[in-house]
């Protein structure tokens, strides 16, 4: 599959969102079909997007503002384009981009269940380990050596705290930010350019 970016749209929507422009993706194939997984039975509806558009795709989406609206124009070189094919190729983009984002949220979700859990167990395992620290501690009679042992047992404790506080500090935030470009690209303007014909808009 050949694919290439125009810069120029990209960049001049990007500065004039504002007004209504949008950044558009320009692809180009020889077939429409070459945009579908060639290993995916499903009919081309609810066919998954080729790894290789899709990654493409995803990608560059992830490179433009948030607040930008996004199109892809695919241009189809040995075929021409007509309605039912931009129809066709635009449900199938949007329901592979928002069954992906719900499956996204869904891993979001999930991410949390288990910050959720682990701080829990992080939270008791402190309090346990502080307890035992001093119960360790009082047994000894050396000071010193009882405050290290204290001590130990209390850094071991938050240790414990380490994953829930990664969680909730740094793992959901880009995955939150995934599903949010999902939504975006599960609702961009898809047109069909075919190899003898101008622009088919969406209808």
């Amino acid at each position: 599959m050949e694919s290439a970016l125009v810069p120029t749209t990209q960049t001049a929507a990007a500065a004039g969102a504002g007004n209504g422009r949008r950044a558009v993706l320009e692809l180009h194939v020889a077939e429409m079909r070459q945009l579908f997984n060639a290993m995916d039975p499903a009919p081309f509806r609810e066919r998954d997007l080729d790894p290789n558009a899709e990654a493409y795709i995803v990608a560059w989406g992830r490179e433009l503002p948030a607040g930008v609206p996004l199109g892809l124009t695919v241009h189809l070189g040995r075929e021409p384009a007509t309605p039912e094919k931009t129809a066709l190729l635009r449900d199938a983009v949007h329901e592979y981009f928002g069954q992906r984002a719900l499956a996204t949220r869904r891993q979001l979700r999930q991410l949390f269940r288990v910050g959720r859990i682990s701080l829990v167990i992080g939270l008791a395992f402190v309090g346990g380990a502080i307890m035992l620290g001093e119960l360790v501690a009082g047994l000894i009679k050396n000071e010193s050596y009882g405050s290290i042992i204290r001590e130990s047992f209390v850094i071991g404790g938050w240790v414990a705290l380490w994953r829930p506080l990664e969680i909730f500090l740094y793992d959901w935030w880009p995955i939150r930010a995934e599903a949010k470009l999902l939504d975006r690209l599960s609702e961009m303007d898809v047109r069909v350019v075919g190899a003898s014909t101008s622009a088919t808009e969406t209808p």
